[in-house]
């Protein structure tokens, strides 16, 4: 590299210098994978090229949901041609339960089934097609046992895999007693299939010393790598998981992808060869737990203008089989049981209900929605009580800024954006002006009734395990000045690669182009968290940055002490490092930087400060900071046939000060829509024998573009960075968008209220299908027709 550049080139490595950078943080920048994604050549597991001896595995499912197994013959799964092993339990060389948080996972089921769809024997083929008649061949005895499926019979005989919980604030029975006016209420929240577009899926490949290379489809790699070990009776550093990408997750490949991961290992162990499980899309939605369906019971004390005095809620989660996260996700239903409002003295209680159903397990959001769903129909509920607009009380029931502050876990809601969110939607929606037009257009119609609701979002960002927040990154330099950036968190679709590569080309002012995101590695940076609860950004894409700082750092060194000057003549920007009025190209130092010995690789970590929770006690700061939205839905129903149709949704979103703003309102508004469905089209439904009856999209729907209004309007809050030290103030935005749906079934709910002139509260358990919908008219009609 010269330092004696003439005079024109300087001119424009200086110009070049002072440009705007095009790919650091707060730009719109693509999805890094998105032309790949649009021309298929994105590749995913399934996509790579075949192993030679590579076999494939299918499973044969129990068709019980609770029974003895009494014995099982694999004798003719061998008579298909192409089968090369089964297995079943007793082929565990370690430890058979794979259960994230404590046993009640199986591998292989032994001596009982727990639910119908749970895995007994895995057949190893030359294809696909053998696996599965191998697997069906197989003939299989049970003795049945006594079932639960509903929830609401475990609740009464206290059948739990966990102790129920409880978050208490004051003297809730007095408060109860003393307020004007009291309602109790119950409904049921039901769950939701993920419906990844890639089912659950793993490649393993044996290798010396009983290693084992894991290609798995996984938002947890540590985990898998863990539960692999384990099941192989083997150490974590014999096995390393790679993940470049999932076809979708949404929670459902937090805990349950390691599973299919084991059992490929399992045949790779057993036959030398390597093992590939791709699940079909009926077995994956057999076998795979759900959102958790709840049940709720509320008992509410309230005054004439509709504020909170007492509040006491039940919440009964189905958690299927076993523990799972449920633990974890109840808890997070409870903290998300006030949503957006102060509750005045407060008791929510937490039930983790055992079913024979698959074990339910994390869902976008994390019970965080069904905690919210609950508070938000006792709001509308209390509004058609007093004769109110839905709106009016929850402005009134807001959480305060210097009162009226502290949450029933005992977390004062700080930096608290609800009033001036709110405000700033009801005048861009001209929501007072529509609610009029909609209450004329329903008293002029018959048959039609229009419903609109404005409802908001507050929601808790950091895991409640503290010890989930940390995280990893490792970048290593090379002397072209191109880069390659490995960090914990795995990429599923929502952009976290394109975001933390973003954060890394601010701190070092590089272009996007010479930074190469690697898969997702346990060779690399050890010990993950699952990219879940909203954290993948907050916690990748700090220790990202504190690794870029450090490589900065040590540049800036490097040329002080070559150039014999202070830190601040030295300078990034645009691809240009400026010393004193010296310009070079990052890569020209680089270069320098490797012939002068310095260090090129860098690791980064960071855990998120401050967070903390007595469960004992039932209170503490379980989470760094809230996020704010709200959302308005305009619906209009058919009362002849349920049939609707959601017509216009506004909406308003605080991500902080956006890493990217395009990526940011695209995860808006993919939450709305999935949150959406969840409340209105996504049924699922098991039959009195704990079978999944709703086990394909013949029978399970899920939104599609004809769902989406046609008139679809979101908006970030500008000028608002989040007050906490997260990356470049910045704020999460994978879950918080999902609870934006809740607008539309508030919205459904209005317009059958009207039904009876919003004197009556109609019961609607969610989801509010065409067929619930109409039930709740005719219901509805029922009471007018009984107060006359």
């Amino acid at each position: 590299m010269s330092h004696n550049r003439p005079a024109l080139e300087q001119n424009i490595l200086e110009a070049q210098y002072l440009a705007d950078l095009q790919h650091g943080v707060g730009k719109n920048r693509r999805h890094e994978s998105a032309e790949k994604h649009v021309t298929g050549e994105a590749q995913y597991i399934d996509d790579g090229l075949a192993f030679p001896g590579l076999l494939h595995l299918a499973p044969r499912l129990s068709d019980h949901a609770h029974a003895r197994i009494l014995a099982v013959d694999v004798a003719p799964c061998y008579a298909i041609p192409g089968v090369i092993e089964v297995l079943t339990w007793r082929d565990v060389p370690g430890e058979l339960d794979i259960g994230p948080l404590e046993p009640g996972d199986p591998l292989l089921a032994r001596d009982t089934v727990q639910y119908a769809g749970q895995i007994v024997l895995v057949v190893a083929a030359e294809s696909e097609a053998a696996a599965r008649a191998g697997a069906e061949a197989a003939r299989i005895d049970y003795a049945p046992l006594p079932a639960i499926i509903d929830v609401e019979e475990a609740l009464a005989q206290r059948h739990f895999v966990q102790e129920p919980h409880i978050h208490q604030r004051g003297d809730v029975e007095a408060a109860l007693a003393r307020a004007p006016h009291r309602l109790q209420g119950a409904f049921h929240i039901g769950g939701q299939e993920h419906f990844y577009l890639e089912t659950q899926i793993a490649l393993v490949a044996p290798g010396e010393d009983r290693t084992f290379q894991v290609w798995s489809s996984t938002q947890n790699p540590t985990e898998v790598q863990k539960l692999v070990a384990s099941v192989m009776g083997t150490g974590m550093h014999n096995v390393t998981i790679d993940m470049r990408r999932m076809g979708g997750g949404f929670g459902g490949k937090e805990t349950q992808a390691a599973g299919v991961a084991c059992l490929c290992a399992l045949a790779a162990h057993k036959t030398g060869r390597p093992a590939k499980m791709r699940l079909a899309r009926r077995d994956d939605m057999r076998i795979t737990g759900k959102r958790h369906p709840f049940f709720v019971r509320y008992d509410v004390g309230f005054d004439d203008e509709g504020r909170f005095c007492g509040v006491d809620i039940a919440l009964a989660g189905n958690c299927g089989c076993s523990l799972d996260l449920s633990g974890s996700i109840v808890d997070r239903a409870m903290f998300h049981a006030d949503n957006a409002y102060y509750l005045g003295d407060a008791r929510i209680t937490g039930y983790r209900c055992r079913t024979n159903l698959a074990s339910n397990t994390a869902y976008r959001g994390f019970g965080g929605p069904q905690g919210m769903v609950a508070i938000e129909q006792i709001i509308d509920a209390v509004a058609r009580q007093r004769g109110l607009d839905p709106l009016t009380v929850r402005k009134r029931n807001y959480y305060g800024r210097e009162t009226r502050n502290v949450t029933h876990y005992h977390q004062r809601v700080e930096d608290n954006l609800l009033e001036e969110i709110t405000a700033q939607l009801e005048q861009s929606a001209d929501y007072q002006a529509r609610r009029a037009a909609v209450r004329q257009f329903n008293a002029a119609s018959p048959f039609l009734k229009r419903g609109l609701a404005l409802t908001p979002v507050k929601f808790g960002i950091s895991f409640t395990s503290s010890f989930l927040n940390q995280a990893g990154a490792l970048i290593l330099l090379y002397t072209d000045g191109t880069l390659q950036l490995n960090h914990g968190g795995t990429e599923m679709g929502q952009g976290l690669h394109t975001k933390v590569a973003q954060i890394v080309a601010e701190v070092l002012q590089i272009d996007m182009a010479a930074i190469r995101i690697t898969a997702t590695d346990t060779g690399k940076v050890p010990n993950t968290s699952p990219t879940a609860a909203s954290s993948g950004t907050d916690l990748n894409g700090k220790a990202a940055q504190q690794a870029a700082e450090t490589l900065r750092q040590r540049l800036t060194e490097m040329l002080c002490r070559l150039h014999q000057c202070p830190p601040q003549e030295v300078s990034f920007s645009n691809g240009i490092v400026r010393v004193r009025q010296q310009h070079f190209t990052f890569a020209e130092v680089a270069q320098l930087a490797w012939l002068n010995q310095v260090p090129l690789s860098a690791t980064g970590y960071y855990r998120v400060p401050g967070i903390h929770y007595d469960r004992q006690a039932g209170r503490g700061q379980p989470f760094y900071y809230f996020s704010y939205g709200a959302a308005c839905s305009e619906v209009v129903i058919d009362t002849l046939t349920g049939e609707y149709r959601l017509l216009r949704a506004d909406i308003l979103h605080d991500v902080g000060a956006s890493l990217n703003p395009a990526i940011d309102i695209g995860q808006v508004e993919g939450g709305f829509v999935q949150g959406m469905g969840w409340l209105t089209c996504e049924e699922l439904v098991w039959n009195a024998q704990g079978q999944l009856l709703t086990d394909g999209p013949a029978s399970y729907k899920i939104p599609t573009i004809g769902d989406i209004p046609a008139d679809l309007r979101v908006s970030l809050l500008e000028n608002r960075k989040n007050p906490q030290q997260t990356v470049f103030h910045s704020k999460a935005v994978g879950e918080p968008p999902f609870m934006l749906g809740i607008s539309v079934w508030s919205a459904l709910q209005d317009a059958v209220a009207s039904v009876a002139d919003y004197q009556h509260h109609p019961h609607l358990d969610a989801p509010a299908t065409p067929e619930r919908v109409f039930w709740a008219v005719e219901r509805l009609k029922g009471d007018a027709d009984g107060a006359l």
